[in-house]
């Protein structure tokens, strides 16, 4: 583990960039997290993902919460949700979200 800047502030990663204390997040390191992944803005639509993912994921364990969870969730479905592209997956918003690697697929496609 290590640190890393994020949008102005040093917060703590894993190897693989995952932030390792959610309560280090804000919307402006979502925002530049999102940029590095290839999301150029965050849309209504990903902030309702973004923030049900951060709402349901346990406080003591920051997982974040299932494919299955969040498209029922949030209403999403998981092949046509029209704000975010095909390479969009539950690793992406997790990773924006500040919370840990998810074990699933991609939200999208």
């Amino acid at each position: 583990m290590g640190t890393k800047i994020i949008a102005g502030k040093e917060v703590q990663v894993n190897d693989e960039g995952f932030m390792t204390d959610p309560s280090e997040w804000n919307k402006d390191i979502a925002a530049a997290i999102a940029a590095e992944e290839g999301v150029a803005e965050l849309t209504d639509g990903h902030w309702k993902i973004i923030d049900y993912c951060r709402d349901s994921a346990p406080s003591s364990t920051a997982t974040p919460p299932t494919l299955r969870q969040i498209t029922t969730g949030t209403g999403v479905p998981p092949r046509s949700c029209s704000h975010c592209s095909r390479r969009y997956s539950a690793k992406k918003v997790a990773k924006i979200s500040g919370l840990g690697k998810p074990e699933g697929g991609p939200i999208c496609g």
